[in-house]
């Protein structure tokens, strides 16, 4: 159990403090999947919000990769991004930033030697 599992193996791990379960979780790199039974809406949130992963389920496993309206996908050494969806859209397309500035006015004090243009932004920042 030192590295991520890929086979047809469940270990399984006895806990009796769900902080003890958190501490143990976040002392490893970020799981791909988590799967958590609870009947506790409290625990459940906690368990939520204490742990990074990259999908999962509530009280069933794998049914997460079912649906094409949740991304799946790691976070950390388990992988970036998400696909399933829109997800695969957004995950595999470029999103091509440009700034298109005017060339009708261009403020000096941008660009070296500096002089007292730094004096200028410091009365203006104050």
């Amino acid at each position: 159990m030192q590295e991520e599992i890929f086979g047809p193996i469940l270990p399984v791990m006895v806990y009796h403090e769900l902080n003890d379960i958190i501490k143990k979780i976040n002392s490893r790199p970020k799981p791909l999947a988590f799967y958590y039974f609870t009947r506790s809406k409290e625990n459940e949130k906690k368990i939520i919000k204490s742990v990074s992963f990259g999908g999962g389920c509530i009280n069933d496993t794998v049914m997460h990769l079912a649906t094409t309206y949740a991304p799946f996908g790691g976070v950390g050494e388990s992988g970036m991004g998400g696909y399933h969806g829109k997800a695969s859209f957004d995950t595999f397309s470029h999103h091509k930033s440009i700034l298109n500035k005017s060339v009708k006015f261009d403020m000096p004090l941008r660009y070296p030697p500096y002089k007292d243009h730094l004096k200028l932004v410091k009365k203006i920042l104050k």
